[in-house]
């Protein structure tokens, strides 16, 4: 009994660093922000600050219903880029008819065999051990339904990994526990840093704005990218594996440490997309948001010049504020079905049990 009651101490005591560790990380989930200077690269950003404010280049505000989650939708969101639509019409015209097709088939002949073989209708069971027309049947048309799902397949992901062509603009997304940094190589190297935006921020954080973005997507930095241009991205990370998703864009790619994966896309209509970190990260992986700013040459070119960077390696254009028929303004609606705080006023997040963030309403 002594020694029951000794083992018992002993595994009681080696566990409780491990649950107070634990329960630090979750009450401490979605406070972390980071900041350039925790970054290595971030030692040598010039103090570019009062440049923006002096262009003044203000963000674009998302619409409702674009590039963001939907209260009770259960449709794909509008695609924006050539190989999201390649997805869509696979999606809509390939794959739900043939699930639709063959979830009916084999509803009526459920419903046939009940009905035709029933004990009243069929008092003396059949004794066929085989049938080849029927053999023949079932192996063909599993074989016909993967060829035609095979065939579009294969092309929508020859085109996702496609080499990116000599005029891509090559931009690194590294993932951090947990927040983004986004290097742009081809603009002078600059590095901006991306944390999640609160609506109750720790003192002298910024608080999350109507025109950021609904709950739990809207970031503090954008990626910012221009219109029709093939974007290169590459991943990577400096500790766990992530996961940069953007669903409008048809675009998913692991980050992993130690490691450069890279895959091309193209987003052709402007405006405001959200994202998250898609593979589980640890304690606050709800709250690595991505939120991506698709805007016209001329407004990117005035953004790279704001944070000191050059265009192709030329030197930085003129720092001329863009033209007001550049913006992207938001339309009437909210920005969520169930986001709907007034402009210019943060709305607190609701909490579950326990002051936890409440997670599942970033829909």
């Amino acid at each position: 009994m002594k020694l029951a009651k000794t083992l018992l101490l002993a595994l009681g005591l080696a566990l409780a660093p491990a649950g107070a560790m634990a329960q630090n990380a979750t009450q401490d989930a979605g406070t972390l922000v980071a900041t350039p200077a925790e970054t290595k690269e971030s030692a040598a950003q010039p103090d570019v600050a009062h440049t923006a404010a002096a262009v003044n280049i203000p963000s674009v505000a998302p619409i409702a219903g674009i590039g963001m989650p939907v209260d009770q939708r259960i449709t794909l969101q509008e695609q924006v880029s050539p190989n999201g639509r390649k997805a869509l019409w696979m999606h809509d015209y390939v794959l739900v008819p043939m699930m639709i097709g063959i979830s009916a088939l084999v509803l009526l002949l459920l419903l046939y065999v009940i009905v035709r073989f029933r004990r009243a209708a069929n008092p003396v069971p059949s004794r066929t051990s085989h049938n080849t027309l029927v053999e023949v049947i079932w192996t063909l048309v599993p074989v016909l339904v993967l060829v035609a799902i095979a065939i579009p397949s294969i092309s929508l992901l020859a085109a996702q990994f496609k080499p990116a062509g000599k005029d891509a603009l090559t931009i690194k997304a590294v993932g951090n526990q947990w927040y983004w940094t986004y290097q742009y190589p081809d603009n002078g190297g600059f590095e901006i840093v991306s944390n999640m935006l609160q609506d109750k921020p720790a003192p002298g954080g910024k608080a999350r704005q109507y025109a950021d973005g609904p709950r739990l997507l809207a970031v503090d930095n954008r990626l910012v990218i221009p219109v029709g241009r093939e974007i290169r991205l590459q991943t990577t990370s400096n500790d766990v594996i992530h996961s940069w998703a953007v669903p409008a864009f048809w675009f998913k790619l692991d980050a992993v440490p130690g490691r450069i994966n890279e895959m091309t896309f193209k987003a052709e209509k402007e405006g405001v997309y959200f994202g998250q970190c898609s593979e589980l990260c640890g304690a606050r992986h709800a709250f690595m948001p991505i939120s991506v700013e698709v805007v016209s040459p001329a407004r990117f070119a005035a953004w790279v010049a704001s944070k000191g960077g050059t265009m192709g390696g030329a030197k930085s254009p003129p720092l001329v504020a863009p033209k007001a028929a550049d913006a992207v303004t938001a339309g009437p609606e909210p920005i969520s079905a169930t986001d709907t705080p007034t402009p210019g006023t943060a709305t607190p997040p609701a909490t579950s049990q326990g002051g936890q963030p409440n997670t599942t309403g970033n829909q």
